[in-house]
């Protein structure tokens, strides 16, 4: 049972947020509106979530779910596949599809998310990374939590081949990028060097803004299909949208040079990532919602939280600093125990593969591993900042949000 106190403080959350709710159910509109368009133009019919196998040459729903994604994102082509294992999978493919032996990689984000760092390999070496292929690497350190323009300007050089943009904090107390962010970012770099490939990392940032990063001057980005493009509905995938170019090369590190993009058996998957596409704006604001509430919430807690309740949002991720590991544990596990799957279960820290630290995740999802869905975890390492995202509904969020707050609190 939650006490007379949080009960009364949900109340005064869901009123001083109203305003930030409207906005992002207006953002969803809008969003919303463009999926249907794209449909309707592209006309969409039952014919294309037909399942295909083998090598699934002329697979017309896959065909027409990549110039769906391209329509959307408004970019030249896209790669939308299931053969993509995560996020970080359509990332390297990107990375090794466009970068050779002594080509320089360079990140202005600062340092990439955990999982990038093995691909990379300079930080942490890998098997099989860019480093062992010959690939150069330089970042650009963040200033009070931003990009530093004027360091990326420095930085930059005609030698650069690509720069790594990342869209959303990470396990990090950097900002997360705006659209805007993202244009600036880079405007600047294709004033040095105009031929640098911009890439931006989007995962949890797709559908938060009007604009997606291929308006705002990206060459190519990539993103995970069961984070907020896959509405809670795709099983698993990925995908790549960006310039024809960029996007081919990528497709033969995907698949095979000479094959690219003309195979990858769909199996039982093409209605469901359409409509989990149809229903993408819609989860992703009922997330943003969540987000913003856990922020009132805890903040209200005496909680340093990132963004503050009535902050811009630009991805779907909370950060809350709660300075102990129990307390990071303790979070997890109340977020667990209020999960519609494995709701019995008991997370536990321990060593994922990709990442520095030992780290505890509380993820009773449909999908595995889903981020669109409620989840939250975080590294065992100060300030022990949990990460919370996702939620396929609003309500379902704000019980296992209260209900982390009654946790702490006990």
């Amino acid at each position: 049972m939650l006490s007379e106190k949080l009960l009364k403080l949900k109340k005064k959350i869901l009123v001083d947020v109203a305003e930030n709710f409207s906005r992002v159910e207006e953002i969803s509109e809008i969003n919303t509106l463009k999926v249907l368009d794209a449909m309707r133009e592209l006309k969409v019919s039952d014919a294309h979530f037909k399942t295909s196998s083998g090598y699934a040459y002329g697979d017309i729903g896959r065909e027409k779910l990549d110039e769906l994604f391209a329509k959307i994102f408004k970019a030249e082509s896209a790669l939308v596949r299931t053969q993509f294992v995560s996020g970080t999978h359509a990332l390297a493919t990107v990375l090794f599809g466009i970068l050779r032996p002594n080509d320089e990689l360079i990140s202005v984000t600062g340092e990439p998310y955990d999982t990038m760092q093995t691909v990379i390999g300079w930080k942490n070496p890998a098997r099989g990374s860019l480093k062992e292929f010959g690939v150069n690497y330089r970042e650009v350190a963040l200033q009070n939590g931003k990009v530093d323009l004027a360091a990326v300007k420095n930085s930059v050089t005609s030698k650069t081949k690509l720069a790594l943009i990342q869209r959303s904090r990470g396990y990090s107390r950097r900002e997360p990028l705006t659209i805007s962010d993202i244009e600036k970012i880079c405007a600047t770099i294709k004033s040095v060097n105009p031929k640098c490939v911009t890439f931006i990392d989007n995962c949890y940032g797709e559908f938060v803004e009007t604009c997606e990063p291929v308006e705002a001057g990206a060459d190519i980005c990539a993103g995970s299909l069961i984070k907020n493009i896959g509405g809670g509905l795709a099983p698993t995938g990925g995908y790549i949208v960006g310039k024809s170019e960029l996007v081919e090369l990528s497709s033969y590190r995907l698949t095979a040079p000479g094959m690219g993009n003309e195979l990858g058996a769909s199996l039982g998957t093409p209605r469901l990532l359409y409509q989990g596409l149809f229903l993408a704006p819609h989860v992703t604001a009922q997330a943003i919602k969540a987000a913003i509430f856990a922020a009132g919430i805890f903040s209200s807690l005496g909680y340093n939280t990132r963004p503050l309740p009535n902050e811009t949002r630009s991805d779907i991720i909370q950060a809350i600093e709660l300075k102990s590991a129990e307390k990071l544990i303790k979070f997890c596990r109340a977020v667990q125990s209020f999960s519609p799957v494995d709701s019995f279960a008991v997370p536990e820290a321990w060593e994922m593969p990709g990442y520095e630290d030992k780290v505890i995740m509380a993820a009773g999802t449909f999908v595995q591993g889903a981020s669109i869905e409620l989840s939250a975890d975080g590294p065992l390492r100060e300030p022990y900042t949990v990460f919370l995202q996702g939620g396929l509904t609003f309500e379902h969020a704000a019980l296992a949000i209260l209900n982390a707050a009654k946790c702490l609190s006990d």
